[in-house]
């Protein structure tokens, strides 16, 4: 877990003098499992825009959930961010959030993108990257075809357990019912060309080097490759093709980043106001711009001329709280099915 504030700070506000910190200045405290260099000019431009100073705690999902829990009452949280569904519904789940009620962010995020108690701000796509000379796009246009048996030993992934697979599952368990989500989980890894390793950018990197005919993506880490200038990365982008999936039935799934307030935060007015900040068109130009995801707010114009080369597609408009309710269910279709 590391830390973007003097730890003493955190210290202080969770045990010793909230009040006094209170009363010298308007605070956030804000427990992130963002870790991007490129978020430093949102919080940098809240805090010109607010006068709100932010305290900023950034760890790994689990470990802040947990530091939460164990600060109880006493939590100097004020708002927790991370990326995926999964792990904001967890948080929900476990009762950490207060309810979000703001009318400007009711009418600026889309209502399939938020629930009553944890509010999206960004989006990215899980796309099929495919070998140009391996596969065929037209054999790869739904996640369903990974499964097809004419992909026998073409298919390289990371862990089923991961959150961004989960929630692939959940969204193909609302679309095609548990045993059709069964079903393909079972053909994929029939599929398999090596054991589930590493992250979205290795198996993209596996494709364009020929060890796999295809995998699937999240597209923020395809288009950092594609914003790269080293030449092993260029190389790897001009070897492989991308292909919306699922353009003819339900779109293609969609992952979030987003946040909620805790049930204990001492800064709520503060809390409310750096949501309102992360719909805003600014922070929204931040999170397209500085770290290739999509604005959820419509009309934002953008400057990412790799982003916006990936073109328009048709999203699932799934909600994202029931996409995140079926990740549990998930999880045991994939552990059935030997997706590890």
């Amino acid at each position: 877990m590391s830390f973007r504030v003097v730890p003493i700070t955190l210290v202080c506000l969770a045990a010793l003098c909230p009040a006094v910190a209170a009363a010298d200045e308007q605070v956030l405290n804000l427990y992130t499992a963002r870790h991007y260099q490129t978020d430093e000019a949102l919080y940098t431009n809240f805090t010109k825009s607010t006068g709100i100073k932010v305290n900023r705690l950034e760890g790994k999902e689990d470990e802040l959930l947990e530091r939460i829990r164990n600060e109880g009452a006493n939590s100097p949280a004020d708002v927790f961010v991370t990326v995926d569904a999964a792990r904001l519904e967890i948080a929900d789940s476990l009762g950490l959030f207060a309810p979000v009620k703001s009318k400007l962010l009711d009418e600026r995020v889309p209502a399939n993108l938020r629930t009553s108690n944890w509010i999206a701000f960004s989006t990215r796509a899980r796309v099929i990257v495919y070998n140009k000379q391996a596969v065929q796009p037209e054999d790869v246009q739904s996640y369903m075809d990974l499964a097809a048996p004419k992909l026998r030993g073409q298919v390289c992934s990371r862990s089923g357990a991961h959150p961004y697979n989960l929630s692939l599952g959940s969204a193909i368990i609302s679309h095609e019912g548990e045993a059709g989500a069964e079903e393909w989980a079972r053909g994929v890894v029939a599929n398999f060309a090596r054991t589930p390793k590493g992250g979205d950018t290795d198996q993209i990197r596996a494709v364009a080097a020929g060890e796999c005919g295809v995998t699937i993506s999240n597209t923020y880490y395809l288009v950092r490759l594609m914003r790269s200038d080293k030449p092993e990365d260029k190389k790897a982008v001009q070897a492989i093709g991308i292909v919306w999936p699922n353009q003819k039935t339900w779109g293609t799934h969609i992952n979030i980043s987003g946040a909620g307030i805790l049930k204990t935060a001492p800064n709520k007015d503060a809390a409310l106001k750096f949501m309102e900040y992360l719909a805003s068109d600014a922070a929204q130009r931040y999170f397209a711009n500085g770290n290739n995801e999509w604005p959820v707010v419509k009309n934002v114009v953008v400057s990412n001329p790799e982003l916006e080369a990936l073109g328009k597609f048709k999203p699932d408009v799934l909600p994202i709280g029931q996409l995140a309710k079926n990740t549990a269910l998930a999880q045991k279709i994939f552990d059935r099915a030997g997706f590890r």
